[in-house]
Order: structure tokens, then C-alpha cells, then sequence
């Protein structure tokens, strides 16, 4: 059996890998589309198909992970993250591409959770009271970081760009083939699980399919939860306008770029560049929220990022130069760190055991579905007007989630008065 630390030290090295690549391809994943003659719609397309892919698979993914085994879905996975990095790299036409972000869609919804999930099972197997927290937060901390590193290694992979004959976004993605290929090898090799009795495995098989039963049912109880609390039902409905805000600053930055920019691959070399610092400034703002919310309190400190956030959006669509962009481009980073551990917390205040992850679950899907649906519509409006427009626009609605918190934080200052009339 594996020991815990090596089971801690297995963990990280495989979070590292996982998302290195994911890192690397931020200079390609818009760029090369277009470069290749997508439009912007186009492009917008592939990104909410892959969104729908994850977002149907992933509850059945975690309930086959619980059945058959972790490893089983992560060597799948990372397979499938071969075939799609490699369709992606030699796809010339909108179809093929549109095949590479489908199969991207499932490798992501199969490996979802299946690494986090065998690390909490062998370190119980060992003492089921064991402090998970620390590793957990160590392998956070690692994700960050090395998506940070991959990006810089991306744009440092565009700028130099050995291989003149070849485009120099095409070096990005032959690297994360690459590193995807490894993280299937070390999935194999390092992941151990007990194996299973045949009599397990069937009861394990039984409750699968009745949690695929489930779902629908489970769907239905969190939107009565929901639709019971205006608290949970307006924590919910800012993930609509967060959800616009990140297109703005994550999937439209580059084509903003690229108008600012001589060509995709400046665009892309800089960005590569500009996507290293933001994760570094959205861990700083992780840090600051904390802090913050001690003093002001979770809602206060939600009310002001969203505000912030959408305000960055929209300056990124206004500014007239690279440079202002990446500033704004940053600053988005820093204030989507800092509302995200806040948004937890409140999330965490409408819940309780039994209803804790249907809350999670919903908040979750409500996010990805406003993603996908998001995509389509901020593209086909970038590409009837402009990029700028739909920054404009994206940054400008995602100011109304800011509302959606009052009632936590109308909630959050009766709690403070409580004890006062005790």
C-alpha cells in the first residue's frame, strides 16, 4: 500500500503535469483557430461545445469514477487528451476542430475529480481522520503555479519559434501532446487501487446506474432548494454575469490582441507572457480576500470584486493600446482571485451536510451552461461589431451580479446584529 506522503508527493507531481500543457496552449487555444482562418463566432462555437460536452458528462463521469475506479478514467482521459491535442494541431477546417474540442470535452468531464478522489481514499485507507487540507491546498497551490510557468513557456515557445517552415502556435501544442502522453504513462504507473471483488464490483455497477437514475431528481430538489432561499437564488444567478465577464477576459483577450498587434503570433508570444502574470495576480488576490473578508465581511468584499471585474472588462474593450489591455488584462486576474473564495463562503452559509454538494453541483452547472451560452452570444456579437464592443458589453452586463448579492449581504448583516439583541 502507499504511504501517505508518497501518496501527498504523487499528487502534486500529477496536478503539475495535468495542467502544465493547459498552461502551454493558452498562446494557441484561440489563436491558432483563427490564424487558420476561423471567425470569431466560429471560435466561439467550439469553446460552448466543449462546455455542453462537460457539463452533461461530468455527474455520470464522477459516479463511473466511483464505480470502476480512478485510475481506469484518468488513463482514458489522458488518452483522449492525446487525440484531441493531436486532431487540434493538424485540424485546417471548422469540423475537425469542432471533433478535437469534443473529445477535449470528455477527457475533461472523465478526469474530473478522479485525482483528487484517490488521494482522499489512500490516505483514509491509512487513517481515516487524516488532515487532507494541507496536501489539498499544496496541490492548489502547485495548479497555479504551474499554470503560470506553462504560459510563460508557451510565449517563450512562440517567440522563439525554431521551426520558421511550421506556424509558431504549432510548437505549444506539440509540447502538450507531449506532456499529456507523459501524464497518461505516470496515471498508470502511479496510481494504485485496491482491486475489487467481483461481488463489490456488481454492487458498485447496481448504484451506478441507480445514481444515473438520480440525476433528474437530484437536478430538481437543488432547483427547489434554490428557488426556496432568495439568498441561494441570488449567489446562483451571479455566476450568469460572472460567466460573461470571464469571456470577456479570458477567451476575447487574445482576438483583442491580435487586433492591437501586428499578428497572431505576436499576439499570441505576448499573451503567453500576460497569462503567466495574471495567475500569479489572481493568486495575490486569493490572498487579499482573505484578509478582507475578516474585515469587512464575504458579501462586502463579493459586491466590490464583481463590481471591479466587470469595470476591468470593460476597460480592456476601451483601451487603445496593447499596453492598457494587459494592465486591465491583470487586474481582471487579480479581482476574479479575490471573489472566488468569498463566493464559496457565501455558498457554504446556504447549505448543510445533506445539502452541500447539490448547492455546489447547481452552482456549478449554472456556471458552465451561462459559459457555453455566453460564448455564443458575446462571438456572434464581436464578430458582427467588434472584439472591443463585446468587452464593452461583457464587462458592462457582468456589473449587475454585483445586485445578486444583496440579499447574502442583507443576510450577512442581520447575523452581525444578532447577538447584540440577545
Amino acid at each position: 500500500m502507499i504511504s501517505q506522503q508518497s501518496a501527498e508527493r504523487r499528487l502534486v507531481w500529477l496536478t503539475c503535469i495535468r495542467w502544465f500543457p493547459v498552461g502551454v496552449m493558452f498562446t494557441s487555444t484561440i489563436l491558432l483557430p483563427a490564424e487558420r482562418g476561423l471567425s470569431t463566432f466560429e471560435i466561439g462555437t467550439l469553446l460552448a461545445i466543449q462546455g455542453f460536452i462537460v457539463l452533461g458528462l461530468e455527474l455520470p463521469s464522477g459516479a463511473l469514477s466511483d464505480t470502476i475506479g480512478r485510475r481506469p478514467l484518468l488513463v482514458a482521459g489522458g488518452t483522449l487528451a492525446v487525440l484531441a491535442s493531436t486532431l487540434f494541431v493538424v485540424a485546417d477546417e471548422y469540423w475537425i476542430f469542432a471533433v478535437s474540442f469534443v473529445v477535449q470535452g470528455v477527457f475533461r468531464a472523465l478526469e474530473s475529480g478522479s485525482l483528487e478522489s484517490w488521494f482522499v481514499d489512500t490516505v483514509h485507507a491509512h487513517d481515516p481522520q487524516a488532515d487532507i487540507a494541507r496536501p489539498l491546498a499544496q496541490a492548489g497551490t502547485a495548479l497555479g503555479v504551474t499554470i503560470a510557468f506553462g504560459a510563460l513557456v508557451g510565449g517563450l515557445l512562440v517567440a522563439w519559434n525554431p521551426f520558421p517552415q511550421l506556424s509558431a502556435l504549432t510548437l505549444p501544442v506539440f509540447v502538450a501532446i507531449a506532456c499529456y502522453a507523459c501524464y497518461t504513462a505516470l496515471s498508470f504507473t502511479l496510481v494504485h487501487e485496491p482491486r475489487r471483488p467481483r461481488s463489490e464490483q456488481s454492487r458498485r455497477l447496481k448504484r451506478l446506474t441507480n445514481t444515473l437514475a438520480a440525476i433528474p431528481r437530484a437536478t430538481g430538489g437543488g432547483l427547489r432548494l434554490a428557488a426556496a432561499s432568495r439568498v441561494l437564488r441570488g449567489l446562483i444567478l451571479v455566476e450568469v454575469f460572472w460567466a460573461l465577464a470571464m469571456i470577456g477576459f479570458e477567451t476575447l483577450t487574445p482576438l483583442r490582441l491580435a487586433e492591437l498587434l501586428p499578428s497572431e503570433r505576436d499576439a499570441a508570444a505576448v499573451f503567453g507572457f500576460a497569462s503567466a502574470a495574471a495567475w500569479l495576480c489572481f493568486a495575490a488576490g486569493s490572498f487579499v480576500a482573505g484578509l478582507a473578508a475578516r474585515r469587512i465581511g464575504p458579501a462586502w468584499v463579493a459586491i466590490l470584486g464583481r463590481l471591479s471585474n466587470g469595470a476591468f472588462v470593460a476597460l480592456m474593450g476601451l483601451a487603445t493600446g496593447a499596453g492598457g489591455v494587459l494592465l486591465a488584462y491583470g487586474l481582471c486576474y487579480l479581482t476574479h482571485g479575490s471573489s472566488g473564495p468569498v463566493h464559496a463562503t457565501l455558498l457554504h452559509r446556504q447549505a448543510d451536510a445533506s445539502t452541500r454538494a447539490t448547492v455546489l453541483s447547481l452552482n456549478s452547472m449554472v456556471s458552465g451552461g451561462a459559459y457555453s451560452l455566453g460564448l455564443l452570444a458575446l462571438t456572434a456579437f464581436a464578430e458582427a461589431q467588434s472584439v472591443s464592443f463585446a468587452m464593452i458589453a461583457a464587462g458592462g452586463l457582468s456589473l449587475i451580479g454585483a445586485l445578486c448579492y444583496l440579499p447574502a449581504l442583507t443576510q450577512e448583516r442581520q447575523a452581525a446584529r444578532a447577538p447584540r439583541h440577545q
